[in-house]
């Protein structure tokens, strides 16, 4: 009888407004640490209600974006910010997240409940320099200087 590997799921989420660097790099690390990917990108509700503001590139065109990055096997919309609901559904073996939530409560809870059910969180560096909140902020600054 022929033994065959387990193959590791990974999950990750993210706004992914204004698409940079930086989101192209945790998606290219995790994918190196997993056989399969999954993006949960955030929908335009869940940024409103989480970031208390509006994405400036469009739910549907932020999924379309995702889905064509070689690192990412699935795409699926991330309608809550509940972890746990995501693992319910898709069952994944690893989440990776970026190391700038590393240690806050939010995600400490999180390990806590992913270590009853084997999941392993994973922090991946933050692309220092280079943020979604940061390119907005130059945009409307430069808007604003004319």
């Amino acid at each position: 009888m022929e033994r065959t590997e387990k193959k590791i799921i990974g999950y990750t989420t993210g706004v992914f407004d204004m698409f940079h660097i930086g989101h192209l790099n945790i998606l290219k690390r995790a994918k190196e640490q997993c056989d399969y990917l999954i993006v949960g990108v955030s929908t335009d509700e869940v940024v409103e209600e989480y970031k208390k503001k509006t994405p400036i590139i469009k739910f549907e065109e932020r999924i379309a974006i995702v889905e064509a990055i070689k690192y990412v096997d699935e795409v699926v919309p991330q309608t809550t910010m509940d972890k746990m609901e995501a693992w319910k559904q898709l069952k994944f073996d690893v989440m990776f997240h970026g190391s700038d939530w590393k240690g806050s409560d939010m995600y400490n809870h999180i390990i806590e409940k992913f270590n009853n059910v084997g999941v392993k969180v994973i922090f991946l560096p933050h692309t220092e320099g280079v943020s979604s909140t940061l390119l907005t902020e130059v945009l409307y600054d430069k808007k604003n200087s004319k």
